[in-house]
């Protein structure tokens, strides 16, 4: 005698784990009403959703109404696919970490430069086929002899600066 619901499983969310995830999504709602307007036209949202938000960044200083406003971009995120705005948001938070990561890289190459001469700027390049390898050599000279007579690394900038260029171009 078989059931008829042993192949189907029914799932039951409990009222608790709804209230979690309603705390959730009014958590990144509130993540975006802290967004400065650049970070916040990265995000992809509709219309009402984003001027939900743009209102409660303009009562920010209000109590009630504010608090109400938050509420009200929890419901609204709650209504809505948050997964592409959870990633956005993500990538947005994280922006800075890429961006020292990739600064402390080019570090790494403009020290192997000064330090290596061609052999270091041919990875480079490598890497990045569309930097200059005259002015990558010239760079790499002028930072060499600042390095030899002692003076401060006026051209090692100069270096990182072409290198962030490059890199970020």
């Amino acid at each position: 005698m078989s059931n008829q619901y042993d192949d189907d499983e029914i799932y039951y969310i409990t009222k608790s784990q709804q209230k979690r995830d309603a705390e959730a999504q009014q958590d990144i709602g509130e993540k975006l009403i802290a967004l400065v307007p650049s970070q916040l036209a990265k995000i992809p949202m509709d219309d009402i959703l984003r001027d939900a938000v743009l209102l409660a960044q303009r009562i920010r200083g209000k109590r009630e109404g504010y608090r109400r406003q938050v509420q009200l971009v929890g419901k609204l995120m709650r209504q809505r696919d948050s997964a592409p705005i959870e990633q956005a948001l993500h990538d947005v938070e994280h922006q800075h970490d890429a961006m020292n990561a990739l600064f402390h890289q080019l570090e790494k190459h403009r020290d192997a430069i000064i330090a290596e001469g061609d052999s270091a700027i041919q990875s480079f390049m490598d890497l990045y086929p569309q930097a200059d390898r005259q002015q990558l050599r010239q760079l790499q000279r002028n930072a060499s002899k600042e390095l030899q007579l002692g003076k401060p690394p006026a051209a090692a900038r100069e270096l990182f600066k072409y290198l962030r260029a490059v890199a970020t171009a």
